[in-house]
């Protein structure tokens, strides 16, 4: 299976719709909405053409294809127009023997570990800045941010597939890090 993985969309209806032309490009399977979905929060500037009532519209018509986790941006009434959960602070996925942990970033990050084996790996956003690194025996991954890139870094994505992470430019779908497990 292969899984697009984003984070921190922010209500932008411009890169909302060049995360799913990137769905489309990649032939993924299922997308992984790591939270911060439709507003922009408090410390962040508006994002390109923020539209949340769009960014709605357009994610529900993949409702199927959506695995999501709640972000500190992401409100009650969030769930009340969106047609795919969005309410778990986490959720888990397997690739071979590795435990995934899928996370926003804001409760479980790598200062305040879930309960992982050496070798797991944490998966989270929040941060809008792109990450691979191996602490406690766990290693980080963060795909930066969709709509709010941070320190610099490529409005952004992630693949999975057959333990390959690939870590993209978001219009482009260029390639600009990898980790295999």
């Amino acid at each position: 299976m292969k899984w697009l993985i984003a984070s921190d969309l922010h209500g932008s209806a411009y890169y909302c719709k060049a995360l799913l032309a990137a769905f489309e490009r990649e032939g993924a399977d299922r997308m992984v909405l790591l939270g911060d979905l439709l507003y922009h929060g408090p410390r962040n500037d508006l994002p390109r053409d923020y539209d949340p009532k769009t960014v709605t519209a357009l994610l529900n018509e993949h409702a199927a294809d959506i695995l999501a986790v709640r972000g500190n941006c992401d409100a009650d009434i969030d769930q009340v127009v969106l047609r795919f959960p969005i309410w778990a602070d986490y959720a888990l996925l397997a690739e071979e023997k590795t435990l995934i942990f899928v996370t926003h970033g804001h409760l479980f990050h790598l200062d305040h570990l879930p309960p992982l084996h050496e070798g797991d790996i944490l998966l989270h956003g929040h941060t809008h800045v792109p990450a691979c690194e191996q602490r406690f025996g766990v290693t980080y991954l963060n795909p930066g941010s969709l709509s709010i890139p941070k320190e610099n870094s490529p409005h952004s994505y992630m693949t999975l597939e057959n333990g390959l992470f690939l870590w993209k430019e978001l219009e482009s779908g260029e390639v600009y890090r990898e980790f295999k497990l």
